[in-house]
């Protein structure tokens, strides 16, 4: 199977998109960030994937006014690069209901909760960790699920969980939490470069078909 060819949706720090580029460097995904595009024209994750030779492109408010415009900009260069997978790493705008279904089960997304609790309209970023907390639940964690009409309700692929603190802060959960999410997202993407990803229905298969 040759190299995949992999767009990154970023609005931040890229944390997730660096995770990916340092398991492509090493030789543990089989693929190629082709291009990273990010709805934030200052997201620092740009400066990482010029760092590492990778073409940052600025889709956002700033130059196309309508979330149309966006989305139809991101399908053109997607369709332009080739893309087999998007993944979402830190992405906070929405994608265009044509092009997740252009793109059904090759867009994958990182969620900081074990779905699917503390996800959906509204559960984001610190948001999700304060709301773990404040319902005093035992176990959170992280979930690589693919990306569907909805938010947060595609197939999980990939889960990992952490224990939560009784003294623990925002801050300390979401800290640990992203470090597992370094781990699951790498691994997702792996399995899919390798053909080992099968969704039937809302479940997601892994292994050698």
């Amino acid at each position: 199977m040759s190299k995949i060819n992999i767009a990154v949706l970023v609005s931040g720090g890229g944390t997730n998109l660096q995770a990916l580029i340092d398991h492509i460097e090493n030789g543990y995904i089989d693929g190629k960030i082709e291009v990273v595009i990010s709805s934030k024209e200052d997201a620092y994750a740009l400066k990482r994937a010029k760092k590492h030779g990778i073409e940052g492109i600025y889709i956002g408010k700033n130059n196309y006014y309508s979330l149309k415009e966006r989305n139809l900009k991101i399908l053109e260069i997607l369709e332009e690069k080739q893309i087999d997978l998007i993944v979402l790493a830190g992405y906070m705008s929405i994608l265009d209901e044509k092009l997740v279904k252009r793109y059904k089960n090759r867009i994958m997304n990182i969620h900081p909760s074990l779905i699917p609790s503390f996800c959906g309209k509204g559960f984001y970023g610190k948001k999700v960790h304060q709301a773990v907390i404040d319902y005093g639940v035992k176990l959170t964690g992280a979930t690589v699920h693919f990306v569907d009409e909805g938010t947060d309700t595609g197939p999980v692929i990939l889960q990992k969980s952490v224990d939560v603190k009784d003294d623990d802060t925002v801050e300390d959960l979401a800290k640990r939490v992203l470090a597992i999410e370094h781990e699951i997202l790498p691994m997702a993407v792996k399995l899919f470069a390798e053909g080992k990803l099968k969704v039937t229905g809302r479940k997601v298969r892994i292994g050698g078909f």
